[in-house]
């Protein structure tokens, strides 16, 4: 166990010092960083934002002589950002995950980890948590200014609420990386990687449209698997086993048929 546990923490520690020597990952950081910023302020402050609405709502019950009905404003800004965050996760984390396995197989570097005497899962846990670490660090700088936003609220918004929904955004992440990692394991095209990971999570978050067509339980099976289903669930501060379940599935699915591309892969060679 302890061996296993030095091979993934290495694997873990190569894959997480390749980003940060990336050019490209500093690019996608500085473009999820613009982006991200963007939809901080145009939530809070823009003219279609949440206190010029909250403004707006307040004044018009004044005119009326109306009592207004208070509005949590900090939910619904942390709400309504974690939302936008999730979509930017379809963009950014296929450029992200698509060099996991695509690389190695485009410097030859595969046919060494495939037939090396580390576990094809150490491989795949080790990458899956080095890339899902540099991603959080993205996330970070938003988590303060998120924290810089709702400081000054009254009375002070429960801190189960923004820790819940991130943790919801960190396991989405997850589950889109795993998945990403699979499909990156298949080609040592990054480019194919990106684009197909981009359509089969694209299917994934919006799965749950197709599920209100299809009638009967096989429709509610379906709106089952919809990731952004769970993913809003937990940004509104529920906490849902069935979402944690859920996400955790796609993570050990992707990790699995990682794995076992990697064993096709050395049984080739063999």
């Amino acid at each position: 166990m302890g061996i296993v546990l030095s091979n993934i923490i290495a694997i873990y520690r190569r894959e997480l010092q390749s980003y940060f020597v990336s050019p490209l990952a500093y690019a996608i950081a500085g473009i999820f960083w613009l982006i991200a910023g963007l939809f901080f302020v145009m939530i809070l402050l823009g003219p279609d934002g949440i206190l010029v609405g909250v403004a707006a709502i307040d004044a018009q019950g004044q005119q009326l002589g109306v009592p207004v009905p208070p509005i949590d404003v900090p939910y619904e800004f942390v709400r309504a950002f974690l939302d936008r965050m999730g979509w930017l996760l379809l963009f950014i984390l296929p450029i992200l995950s698509m060099g996991l396995y695509a690389e190695e197989r485009k410097r030859g570097t595969l046919e060494l980890l495939a037939t090396s005497p580390i576990t094809n899962w150490a491989v795949a846990l080790g990458k899956l948590l080095g890339v899902l670490t540099f991603f959080t660090t993205m996330v970070v700088p938003m988590l303060v200014f998120e924290a810089i936003a709702i400081s000054g609220s009254n009375p002070p918004m429960a801190l189960s609420i923004p820790l819940l929904g991130h943790f919801g955004l960190i396991l989405l992440a997850a589950a889109i990386l795993s998945v990403g990692m699979f499909i990156s394991s298949l080609t040592d095209s990054t480019i194919l990687s990106a684009v197909f990971t981009f359509a089969v999570i694209l299917l994934l978050l919006l799965i749950d449209l197709i599920a209100k067509i299809v009638p009967g339980p096989l429709g509610e099976a379906i709106g089952y698997l919809s990731l952004l289903k769970h993913y809003n669930t937990l940004i509104q501060g529920i906490f849902d086993t069935s979402a944690l379940i859920l996400f955790a599935s796609y993570i050990f699915l992707g990790i699995f048929l990682t794995a076992q591309s990697i064993d096709a892969l050395r049984f080739q060679r063999q």
